[in-house]
């Protein structure tokens, strides 16, 4: 069976996973944060080299302030937390999004955990913090224009190649296989650039009770594509 090289996944059914238990939302995320944990060691373990996740979008600040809060608190000890799975599992971490629009003490946990892992050969793991598609390709996009008006390059210069050199993902092949969990049937603002030949997998289950069992049958889909042409393979 080939294994994908690069998986994105969105993170999605925390806070329903949480109601149908009779648990505020918040307990929904924290239970969520501990399945990434896992599906990062299963992950590597099956031999993907690249997982990225849509952990907090640019959307979610909309989100009611006491969820909005509970998340960023969430965050700061899932930083902490990372920091010890990468030293001991040699995980890469590289957050992609905004983190301009972070709190200075998210930023600088981001920094430090950058900085630790850059070196390890593990996982590539890539987490989307205050992450959206269209926000990343107008940052990518002033950057190229701030270049271009400095005299780096001439417009005609322009190619896909370059454009994908400002985004947020330069250096990180884009996804083959897309997974969203809880059934929603759209990219929620994700990837938008790099998803253009990804393949995806839907399921009905809760971001919580994703197993690396769900993983499998994800990949065995994805083995079922004609990544040539599109659609599901002939059988022989």
């Amino acid at each position: 069976m080939k294994i994908p090289q690069h998986v994105a996944i969105i993170l999605d059914g925390n806070g329903r996973w949480a109601k149908k238990k009779g648990m505020p939302r918040n307990y929904g995320h924290v239970q969520g944060s501990k399945t990434v944990e896992r599906i990062c060691e299963d992950a590597y373990r099956m031999g993907i080299q690249y997982l990225t996740v849509y952990a907090f979008s640019t959307e979610n600040w909309k989100r009611p302030q006491d969820e909005v809060d509970a998340l960023m608190g969430l965050l700061r000890n899932y930083m902490k937390t990372c920091l010890k799975t990468a030293e001991k599992n040699r995980m890469r971490v590289r957050v992609i999004g905004d983190v301009s629009g972070l709190d200075p003490d998210i930023r600088q946990r981001i920094l430090e955990l950058e900085e630790a892992s850059k070196d390890n050969d593990g996982l590539h793991f890539q987490i989307a913090i205050n992450y959206g598609g269209r926000d990343e390709m107008v940052r990518a996009m002033r950057r190229m224009a701030a270049d271009q008006a400095a005299g780096l390059w001439n417009p005609e210069d322009i190619t896909e190649e370059r454009f994908a050199s400002y985004l947020d993902t330069a250096g990180i092949p884009d996804p083959d296989l897309l997974i969203r969990t809880s059934g929603e049937l759209r990219l929620s603002n994700f990837l938008l650039w790099q998803l253009a030949y990804t393949e995806f997998y839907i399921t009905d289950v809760l971001w919580p009770d994703f197993t690396k069992a769900e993983l499998e049958r994800a990949i065995v889909q994805y083995n079922n594509r004609d990544r040539r042409y599109g659609g599901v393979k002939e059988e022989a």
